[in-house]
Formats: structure tokens, sequence, C-alpha cells
């Protein structure tokens, strides 16, 4: 019986050793191929960030299409009452006509700038590469922002344009 007890006792270290021998393999195989890249991780926030911002931008511009087309139609309105004016009359508010057609124009292209723009936008542009989705964000942050502001002056110019007298 002793040497049943002695084959036994020396394959206990073999079991102990054995596990942890294979949970040592087992971590350095997990660590070794998929080493991540430095920055990966403030990469990807980047990105994340830059794509909020984006959609921030887009979210603002969007809100405000409808006082454009309100516009639009308040400046259209106000031509139709120009021409409906009698002939030295609309003469005289001629000039205010002008504006009124250039505000009409400007609402149009910051209208137009938006929907090009959301044609355009590729929400899944570069997912798998991080460098060129940072790239490609920010020079998306800039157009929407451009859009953004186009909209944002050309109801600044609709309030001003509309409130004026001629």
């Amino acid at each position: 019986m002793k040497s049943i007890t002695n084959k036994t006792v020396s394959m206990k270290p073999i079991y102990l050793i054995l596990p942890a021998f294979l949970l040592m393999a087992l971590g350095a195989c997990n660590n070794s191929g998929i080493k991540p890249k430095e920055g990966s991780d403030s990469q990807k926030a980047m990105a994340d960030s830059l794509q909020d911002q984006v959609i921030a931008g887009h979210d603002a511009g969007m809100a405000k299409t409808r006082l454009i087309s309100r516009a639009k139609k308040e400046a259209e309105r106000l031509i139709d009452s120009i021409n409906k004016l009698p002939a030295k009359a609309r003469e005289a508010a001629k000039p205010y006509k002008i504006k009124l057609d250039s505000l009409i124009s400007h609402l149009d292209n910051a209208s137009l700038a938006m929907d090009k723009w959301m044609e355009e936008f590729n929400f899944d542009s570069a997912k798998n590469n991080l460098e060129q989705r940072i790239k490609y964000l920010t020079e998306e942050k800039i157009k929407v922002g451009k859009v953004k502001e186009a909209i944002l002056g050309s109801l600044q110019k609709a309030d001003s344009v509309i409130k004026s007298k001629f």
C-alpha cells in the first residue's frame, strides 16, 4: 500500500503544475497576437466625439429648416404684395424687392447645402480605420458647421430683411 500512496503523492505536484502551466500558456496566447495599437482607445474616443459633434451640427441645422421654409414663404408673400402695388409704389419698393429676392436665394442655398451634405455624408465611412475615420469626421465637422452657419445666417438675414421697412 505504500507504493500506491507514494505514486499518489508524487502525482499531486503534476496536477498542480499542469493547470498553472496551461493558464500561463493560454494567457500568453491571448496577449501575443492581439496587442492593441498605441493610442487606439484615445483614437476611438476621438472618433466617437467627432461623430457626436457632426451629428449635433446636423441636428442644430435641421432644427431650423422649418424656419427657412417659413421665412421663404413670407419673403415670397411680400414680393407678391409689392407686385400688386401701383406702378409708382412698386418702383419705390424696388430696392426692398431686390433684398427679398436675395434673401430667398440665401435661404434656398442654405437649404440646398444641408440637403447636399446629408446626401454626401457617409455615417459608416472608414469604420475599420480609426485614423482615416478621424480625418473624415474632422472634415465633416467643418462642412456641417458651415452648413449650420449658412442656415443660421440666412435666418438672421431673413429676420432683418423681413422686419425692415422699404
